[in-house]
Parts: C-alpha cells; sequence; structure tokens
C-alpha cells in the first residue's frame, strides 16, 4: 500500500491583514507551512507529500526553504484556480493502490496520532475526515429568520481528509462546483457516505490574527 499527502496552500493573507500569505507567516520561527509538512514527514505511513502551491509562490517558496535549510523530501504541484482544481492537479499524479490524505497547509498543529489514525481509518472504511463536535450553540439564518439546530449533531470539519485514491479520481473526474467546500462533499456528490473520526480542539486553522497568536501558545505547552 502506498501513502500520499497533498498538502493545499493556496491561501493569502487578506484575513489575516497581512501582505504575507498566511501559510508563511512565522510561526515560533518557522513558517507556518514547514510545520505542517514536518508533521505529515513524521508519520508512521511515510506519506509522499505532495504541495499544492500557485506558480506564482514556488520561487518564494524555494527561497524560504534555503533561508531555513528545510530538507524535507516534498514534490510541489502546480495549484488551480480553486481548491478543487488544485487539489484535482494533485491526484493526477498519484499511483493506484494508495491512500490520500488532503490537508490544508494553515493546520500546522496537526498531530502525528492524528495523522496516523486518519490513515487506519481510510483503509479500514474507504474515506474519514476529522471533525470536533461543536461545543457551541448553533443557529441557522435564512430569510432573515434565525432557526436553532441541534448542537449534538453538528460537527466543525477539519482536515485531514482521507481517502482512497480510487475514490478521489473518480470524484474529481465531474466538474466544479460552487457547494464544494472541501473534499468531502465532493467526493460525497458522487454518492459516497462521509465517515467521521475524532478531530482535535488544537488542530487549528490558522485564518486571522487571533489564530496565529493561539498557535504560538499551544506550541509552547
Amino acid at each position: 500500500m502506498k501513502y500520499y499527502a497533498i498538502i493545499v496552500a493556496g491561501g493569502s493573507g487578506n484575513r489575516m491583514q497581512t501582505e504575507t500569505p498566511k501559510q508563511f507567516l512565522l510561526l515560533k520561527n518557522l513558517p507556518v507551512l514547514m510545520h505542517t509538512i514536518k508533521a505529515f514527514a513524521q508519520s508512521d505511513t511515510q506519506p509522499k507529500i505532495l504541495l499544492v502551491l500557485s506558480k506564482d509562490q514556488q520561487g518564494y517558496w524555494t527561497r524560504l526553504c534555503e533561508e531555513f535549510n528545510f530538507h524535507i523530501p516534498h514534490e510541489v504541484i502546480d495549484g488551480g484556480k480553486e481548491r478543487f482544481h488544485s487539489v484535482k492537479n494533485a491526484i493526477r499524479t498519484i499511483e493506484e493502490d494508495s491512500f490520500v490524505a488532503i490537508h490544508d497547509a494553515v493546520r500546522p498543529l496537526v498531530s502525528k496520532s492524528l495523522i496516523d489514525n486518519c490513515f487506519k481509518a481510510a483503509e479500514a472504511h474507504g474515506n474519514v475526515i476529522a471533525a470536533v463536535q461543536s461545543s457551541d450553540s448553533v443557529r441557522m439564518l435564512r430569510n432573515e429568520k434565525s432557526s436553532a439546530l441541534k448542537r449534538d449533531e453538528i460537527y466543525l470539519v477539519q482536515t485531514p481528509q482521507t481517502f482512497s485514491v480510487s475514490v478521489l479520481k473518480e470524484a474529481y473526474h465531474q466538474d466544479f462546483a460552487d457547494h464544494f467546500t472541501d473534499d468531502a462533499s465532493v467526493v460525497e456528490s458522487i454518492g459516497y457516505d462521509i465517515n467521521i473520526i475524532e478531530g482535535e480542539r488544537g488542530n487549528i486553522k490558522i485564518t486571522y490574527p487571533i489564530d496565529l497568536e493561539l498557535a504560538e501558545l499551544l506550541l509552547k505547552n
């Protein structure tokens, strides 16, 4: 069995209020993206790491790797217009009879155990996504009216999202649709049920400045 990790690094710095794309911001004196790649390099499965990066950021990434003496093996894949197209580009390079974990570049605190558990669960069930149950009350707003949702039925989806490559290739053969918000929604759209594994509260997605501050605190502990 072969294992792959697709690290999707297509973010900008808009919501971080910085010109630097958030995957390149420093976290404990190392770019966020390097923490993420290091996490997958420590997995027992030793996946081949595919980094999906827009063409106009690849030169900068090469310079960062040189500056920080970052030598973990990985292959850089050209990003696409949408996340969907970026993942699709990476999937094309993957051999059959493989399992693939797809992960947000800006979730640098993902643990080795969660990565390993996702691969194991995907092998057993065909697919799995990491998610945590909502600890907040949740309401849905529609036509300017809000209604309560059952909190115990709400899960906040994370990555890794892990699938057999055959399922991914089948799902990504279709055209892009606006409701594809993650890989699970793409796979679900062709009729597959999606399995959930318990994620981690610390597996935060760095989107806003406070997220970077929180990640710094979590790394200190």
